[in-house]
């Protein structure tokens, strides 16, 4: 049975104050759900999440890593480094990373190979922009990052792999796809999966949604055969709004 996942995407916010702060705030939340939870603070409180989760039901991720395990990469993380301080899992491909760091599906793909091989789990995302959307081209712009990051891949590999579709034109925007639009895109997803790699790989994948899921139309959106979970922006900055998306499963 696939997993319900809620992770929380913190982006370029909360400083160590405001990161204990709100963990303090997590750590009141109750959880109704069977769902996993995650959140991913800024790099440099990475330590300090898990050492103060490291009791909780929590788990806490990174956003981003490089391909290579060291060298003159200035600037840049690696997988051991991050397994280093409890992190088993990372975020890669977020559209704000394609668009602003102009990372590409074969960058992508070096970064799925070099996470995999230090056992860690991927949260791979990938989704269209509005002028995509608008010109009817969405499926194809999905299924290409999804073939060009991922379908190098042995089919084993999709146990430690996640999927998060984003519709970018629904991130930080206020504008939500529908939930028939999200399950539409979902299910597409689910069918480019089957025919790679068999409906069995494909059922036991989640896929989780990520465009301005918020606590008022979490539940619809959850309630939609193939999403599996939510990747979550600004409300994963609200404790209680942040655990109304948990429980909303």
């Amino acid at each position: 049975m696939r997993k319900h996942i809620v992770a929380g995407n913190w982006k370029m916010n909360n400083d160590l104050a405001m990161t204990e702060s709100l963990i303090t705030e997590l750590k009141n939340q109750s959880q109704t759900s069977n769902a996993e939870v995650m959140i991913a603070p800024t790099f440099t409180n990475l330590w300090h999440a898990f050492e103060a989760l490291r009791s909780s039901n929590v788990e806490v991720i990174a956003q981003n890593m490089h391909f290579a395990e060291s060298g003159a990469y200035t600037g840049e993380i690696s997988a051991e480094m991050l397994k280093s301080v409890g992190v088993q899992t990372v975020i890669l491909g977020h559209s704000e990373r394609r668009a602003y760091f102009n990372e590409t599906d074969e960058l992508l793909a070096k970064k799925v190979d070099a996470a995999l091989k230090s056992n860690m789990r991927v949260i791979f995302c990938f989704g269209e922009e509005l002028a995509d959307r608008k010109a009817g081209n969405h499926e194809t712009i999905v299924g290409n990052q999804i073939k060009n990051g991922l379908f190098h891949l042995e089919a084993e590999a999709f146990k430690n792999i996640v999927l998060a579709y984003e519709p970018v034109w629904a991130i930080g925007t206020g504008e939500t796809a529908s939930p028939e639009q999200a399950q539409e895109m979902h299910a597409f997803i689910r069918e480019t999966l089957a025919n790679k790699y068999g409906q069995e790989t494909a059922n036991s994948v989640s896929i989780l949604y990520g465009g301005s899921v918020k606590p008022n139309n979490a539940k619809e959106i959850f309630s939609k055969p193939d999403v599996d979970g939510g990747l979550i922006g600004g409300a994963a900055l609200n404790a209680e709004d942040f655990y109304t998306i948990v429980n909303a499963f």
